[in-house]
């Protein structure tokens, strides 16, 4: 009986020691991964919102400025228009949104399909 005792115990260092970099190499693109979309969704958020604020800002002085120009001869008809405009749009932009959270691109997919391909090679 040969004694394999050492060559067993290389074996099993150099296969731990190649779990821990494919493990450290995952965590990495993982890592870059997150960063990603943490970047993205924090510049859509803030255009977002300032987009949202000054657009509002002008439509509401812009009404204001029909409603005066048009109060003595038809307030309430400026009036009802405005508020169906605004209610229609709010329901499209709403619209818009839900469509685009459907559609954004699933977070971590380079380090789920990495993960996928380690799958396969590692089946018998």
């Amino acid at each position: 009986m040969s004694d394999s005792g050492p060559d067993t115990a290389a074996g099993l260092k150099a296969w731990a020691l190649d779990a821990v970099r494919w493990a450290r190499v995952r965590l990495e693109l993982l890592g870059l991964e997150a960063r990603e979309h943490t970047t993205d969704a924090l510049v859509l958020l803030l255009t977002s919102l300032a987009a949202l604020f000054l657009l509002s800002l002008g439509l509401v002085f812009f009404s204001v400025l029909v409603t005066v120009l048009l109060w003595d001869s038809h307030r309430t008809l400026v009036l009802a228009l405005f508020t169906a405009l605004f209610l229609t749009l709010g329901v499209v932009c709403a619209v818009v949104a839900r469509n685009a959270l459907r559609r954004s691109r699933q977070w971590f997919a380079a380090s789920l399909g990495e993960l996928r391909q380690d799958e396969e090679r590692l089946k018998p």
